[in-house]
C-alpha cells in the first residue's frame, strides 16, 4: 500500500490532477549472485576458460516497473505498463535499450484486454510457468533455446519481447486464458520489393489452471524473415505442470521448424523438472533439457545435441527476500551451436566441449 501512495504522490507532483483518478504501482526486483563458470577451450593448443564475478538477474531479471488503471466505467479500464531492465551488477539501468514491457490498454473484466507496445510474446509466460526455475538464466530450457542459432522465440527471455504488437488476451473462462498477439515489421517502400508483413511475427497461446493442474500451448510464427531468405519460421510448444502437493512435476516439448534454404535453423527440445519443496520455506529445484539441432544445409549441417542438467536450492528469508544456489552441467556436441547459461557474463559453450556453473545469490522483490 505504501509503495501504491508513494507512486501515486510522485506522478501527482510531475503531472498535477489528471493523475488524480489513476491508480499506479511501482514494483522491481533486485536481484544478484556470484558466479563462477570453467570449460575447456575450443581452440588450438586446448586450455580451460575460466570466469569469476557478480552478475545480475541470476534467478529472476532485476526491473524496474511502473503500472497503473484507469475506470473508465461499465466495467472499463484504461491500463498501462512500463517496465525496465537493470544490470545492478554493472552500474547499467533504465533506458530503451533495456525496456522489457511498454504497453497502453483496455481492459474489461467481461470482454478481456487489448494493448499496444512492447509485449511478451505468450511463449514468455508459457515457458516460465512450466520450468523447475521459472525461467531463469541458468534454468536448462531457457538458455538453450536461446543460445542456438536457430534463435527461438518460444522462451522466458528476450526473444520473446515484441515490438510493434498488438495483443488480445481473453477473460479467465473457469481456468482457460488464451492470448493472441501480432508484432508489425514496420516496412515501408516499393512494393516490388518489400512487403510490409516482412519480418511481422504473430503467435496465438493458450492456457488451462485448475487444481494440480496447469497445461500451455503456443504456436508462434515469423513472417517473412528478410535476414535469411524472406520465409517463414514456425514454432509451437506444450508444456505442463502437475503440482502434487510434496512435489511439482514439469515437462515441455517444442519444434522450430526454419522454412529458409540459407539458415534452415530447425531445432528441437525438450525438458523434465521437479520443485520439492523442503520445510516451510525452502525448495529444491531440479531440471534436465536436451536440444537436437537439425540445420539442414548440405556440408554444413549443425546435427548434434546439446545437453543440460541443473539442481538448485532456494530458501525464503521472507515472502518477498529469497536466497538461492546452484549448480549448471552443460554438454554440447562435436557438431552443435555451443549452449551455455543465458546472461551469465563469461561463461563458455564451446563446440564438442563440456561447461560446468556454479552460482549463489540473493532476490529481492518490491
Amino acid at each position: 500500500m505504501q509503495k501504491k501512495l508513494i507512486a501515486l504522490a510522485v506522478a501527482s507532483v510531475a503531472s498535477g490532477a489528471a493523475f488524480a483518478q489513476t491508480n499506479v504501482t511501482m514494483y522491481g526486483i533486485a536481484d544478484a549472485g556470484y558466479v563462477y563458470s570453467w570449460g575447456k577451450a575450443n581452440v588450438v593448443g586446448g586450455g580451460t576458460n575460466k570466469f569469476s564475478g557478480i552478475e545480475s538477474g541470476l534467478l529472476s531479471g532485476s526491473r524496474l516497473g511502473f503500472k497503473g488503471e484507469e475506470a473508465l466505467g461499465n466495467g472499463l479500464k484504461a491500463i498501462f505498463q512500463l517496465e525496465y531492465g537493470l544490470s545492478i551488477d554493472s552500474n547499467a539501468g533504465v533506458g530503451t535499450a533495456l525496456a522489457r514491457q511498454q504497453f497502453v490498454g483496455l481492459s474489461s473484466n467481461a470482454l478481456g484486454t487489448v494493448a499496444l507496445g512492447r509485449q511478451y510474446a505468450p511463449g514468455y509466460d508459457a515457458t516460465a510457468r512450466n520450468d523447475a526455475f521459472g525461467g531463469a538464466a541458468f534454468a536448462p530450457q531457457s538458455f538453450l533455446t536461446t543460445s542456438t542459432a536457430g534463435n527461438n522465440t518460444i522462451t522466458p527471455n528476450s526473444n520473446a519481447r515484441w515490438n510493434n504488437a498488438v495483443t488480445y488476451t481473453t477473460p479467465n473462462w473457469g481456468g482457460f486464458t488464451g492470448k493472441a498477439i501480432y508484432g508489425f515489421g514496420e516496412n515501408a517502400g516499393n512494393d516490388r520489393f518489400v512487403s510490409t508483413s516482412d519480418n511481422g511475427r504473430w503467435g496465438v497461446g493458450a492456457n488451462f489452471s485448475a487444481g494440480m493442474f496447469n497445461i500451455d500451448g503456443v504456436y508462434q510464427v515469423r513472417q517473412n524473415v528478410v535476414a535469411a531468405n524472406g520465409k517463414d519460421i514456425n514454432e509451437w510448444y506444450v508444456g505442463a505442470t502437475l503440482d502434487l502437493k510434496f512435489a511439482k512435476l514439469m515437462a515441455s516439448y517444442q519444434d522450430q521448424n526454419d522454412k529458409n534454404t540459407f539458415t534452415n535453423n530447425d531445432n528441437s527440445t525438450w525438458s523434465v523438472g521437479a520443485v520439492i519443496p523442503v520445510m516451510s520455506s525452502s525448495a529444491i529445484h531440479l531440471g534436465y533439457a536436451e536440444l537436437d539441432f537439425d540445420q539442414g544445409n548440405k556440408g554444413l549441417q549443425l546435427n548434434g545435441k546439446s545437453k543440460a542438467a541443473a539442481v538448485a536450492l532456494s530458501h525464503g528469508l521472507s515472502k518477498r527476500t529469497t536466497l538461492y544456489t546452484g549448480y549448471v552441467y552443460t554438454k554440447n556436441g562435436d557438431d552443435t551451436v555451443g549452449a551455455a547459461p543465458a546472461g551469465l557474463t563469461g561463461t563458455i559453450g564451446a563446440v564438442d566441449r563440456k561447461n560446468h556453473t556454479f552460482t549463489a545469490g540473493i532476490r529481492h522483490t518490491f
